[in-house]
Parts: structure tokens; sequence; C-alpha cells
């Protein structure tokens, strides 16, 4: 049976609404579509979920580190962390989940998903293997931009 699959530009209003519904729900920070361009960080950190089955890929959540510091006040409601520490970590991994878990509603049936992973640092790239399509979104809030990027893989074509 062929699924028809629709391509990584096909989910941009569904990633928008996710990533405010989330943000809104669970940290009360409130954000919009931006028009930021992406540019390095010397600090930053990058949390992902993968998406695998009939629509493989992912998604990635990349800000600065005061942003991240920033979700994890709001997110665990404690003081707003001065380092990257385990708390971040977590903070940033459930927000990834939380993102991926509602996107996986809205696509094919069948998708599983990954535990979230975090990166942080400078001078890092994240990629993922057998990508070829992907949309980056800015969005904005109070603190600045950050970014959340939708990538689909070259095996989501699969027939089943």
């Amino acid at each position: 049976m062929t699924h028809s699959i629709l391509h990584v530009e096909a989910y941009d209003t569904e990633v928008g609404r996710i990533v405010q519904d989330v943000l809104a729900t669970m940290t009360q920070y409130p954000v919009f579509p931006g028009t930021h361009p992406y540019g390095e960080h010397p600090d930053h950190a990058t949390c992902a979920v993968y998406f695998a089955g009939i629509w493989s890929g992912a998604v990635l959540i990349e800000c600065p580190l005061s942003m991240a510091f920033e979700f994890t006040a709001r997110l665990m409601r404690i003081p707003k962390p001065i380092q990257f520490d385990n708390d971040v970590y977590d903070a940033l991994g459930e927000l990834a989940n939380m993102i991926g878990g509602n996107l996986k509603s809205v696509l094919p049936r069948g998708v599983s998903l990954s535990m979230p992973s975090v990166v942080e640092g400078s001078n890092y790239s994240v990629r993922v293997c057998g990508s070829n399509r992907n949309k980056r979104m800015a969005f904005d809030g109070p603190n600045g931009p950050f970014w959340v990027t939708l990538v689909e893989t070259d095996n989501c074509h699969n027939e089943n």
C-alpha cells in the first residue's frame, strides 16, 4: 500500500502552532513567528527528537544558552540557572519531547518518536544523517530569537 507523504514544508503551520502552544502552556513564555536569520552563536544549545516509520526525520530546537536558561527556569519553576547543568538538559529535552510528541499527531500514522538528545557549547554542528529537506523557522520572544527546524530524511518514502 502506498501512502501519500507530505514534505517538510507542508507542516509549517502545524510546527508554528505547536511551538507557540507548548511554550505558552508549559512555560508561560509567549513566542511568535520571527524573521531573525539563523546565525552562529558562541554559546548555543540544540535539542532534538527523531521520528521513524512511514515518515522519518527530526525536530530540532536551537537557542542561545540564555534562552535555554530562561526555558528551564519557567518549565521547572526554579531560579534561572547560571550554567548548563542537568536541569537545563532535562528541560530542553522535555521541550523537544513535547514539541515532537505534538507534531507526531499531525504526521502520518505509524511514526514513532525517539528519546530527546541535547548538545551545548560553541562551534558544533548537528547533522541528521540521510536528511535532504529541512525547514528552519525563527521564533521571537521577550528574550530574543530561537529556531525550530523540521528535518525530513530520505527513507521516508517507504511502502507498507
